[in-house]
């Protein structure tokens, strides 16, 4: 036996499909506009968007957590339900858009927003790097 007949975690995660990239069982393009958003960016705009909602807790509900939490989910609905993207995702280039390329309706944005709330449905994703989040409303977040 070798290493290699074991794998390592340093190679990342299982392929769970054959797809070459993320998004190409969609007609997404590998990379640039119109690609499935990578982890980093995603990571980044939400880090963001969870910092805005914690200044404006702090500056007029002494950063009270219902609060944090209520200010994050109200500018996520606002923000990602009208225009498509939070303004962590315009910052770093990433829009939610519907699977065919259509703009995301508010009511998808309200329940895409209730269930990144939830935390446990973003942390399972598919082949394609969309959590359930985006899974129930058949939306994906794509660079642009």
């Amino acid at each position: 036996m070798e290493r290699k007949d074991f794998g390592s975690w340093l190679e990342g995660p299982p392929q769970l499909s054959n797809q070459e990239w993320p998004g190409k069982r969609l007609g997404r393009p590998e990379k640039g506009p119109g690609s499935v958003a990578r982890i980093g960016r995603r990571v980044a705009a939400l880090l963001l968007d969870w910092g805005i909602a914690m200044l404006i807790s702090l500056i007029f509900f002494n950063s009270d957590p219902t609060a944090n939490l209520v200010i994050f989910a109200a500018t996520q609905m606002l923000f990602v339900g009208v225009t498509g993207h939070s303004i962590g995702h315009r910052v770093f280039g990433m829009q939610v858009q519907g699977l065919d390329g259509s703009a995301v309706k508010p009511l998808t944005g309200i329940i895409r927003t209730a269930l990144l709330c939830l935390v446990i449905p973003v942390l399972f994703s598919d082949s394609d790097q969309r959590g359930y989040h985006d899974r129930v409303g058949k939306t994906i977040l794509v660079r642009i």
